[in-house]
């Protein structure tokens, strides 16, 4: 299955990263709207999948519509959702969600009261939403995981990717325009 949420997962990871922003994603009934994605592709030097499969990143190589979570500085996780066909090695990594759903876990998850600081960074929203590397690999379409079509219009604002030392430039990031819940503002 590659068709979830209204969003083609064999779509070029950019494509899929614009799709996003709206959607609702949860994980065991813990979750909320899409706010900020960014994407990454085999071409890409600042993607996972640059140098080809590792034991790391085999996820991105597999079917599209399925999750590959990492941890980043070997502290936090990290949520990506694969793209394109079976071995390309792309994904869109998911920044920032508005938390709409399991508020009070995502609390105690977090150890903190303020909204905006529950899921506004990619490893902030793993640990609010439980996403650990036992999710790594898992169908989308399948539980713990749940993905909502966007509901309404949304207004996408575009820029380069934050975080990453490689290909700074590129303009695949993407964000809800005016949410005060993305991991760092658009210039």
């Amino acid at each position: 299955m590659t068709i979830l949420a209204g969003i083609d997962f064999s779509q070029p990871s950019h494509e899929v990263a614009r799709r996003l922003i709206g959607v609702t994603v949860l994980v065991d009934g813990v979750g909320g709207r899409i706010v900020e994605t960014e994407a990454y592709d085999r071409e890409d030097p600042a993607s996972h999948s640059f140098s080809g499969p590792t034991e790391r990143n085999q996820a991105m190589f597999g079917p599209p519509a399925h999750a590959y979570v990492y941890r980043s500085y070997g502290i936090h996780w990290c949520l990506n959702f694969v793209c394109r066909e079976d071995g390309h090695g792309a994904g869109v990594l998911i920044r920032a969600i508005e938390p709409v759903l399991g508020l009070d876990l995502m609390r105690e998850r977090r150890g903190v009261e303020q909204e905006r600081l529950l899921c506004s960074g990619p490893g902030r929203l793993c640990q609010a939403m439980g996403v650990t590397r036992a999710n790594n690999g898992m169908p989308l379409w399948l539980p713990p995981f749940e993905l909502q079509p966007r509901r309404g219009r949304v207004t996408i604002v575009q820029g380069p990717r934050i975080g990453i030392s490689k290909a700074m430039d590129v303009p695949w990031r993407f964000g809800l325009a005016g949410s005060p819940h993305l991991s760092k503002p658009f210039k």
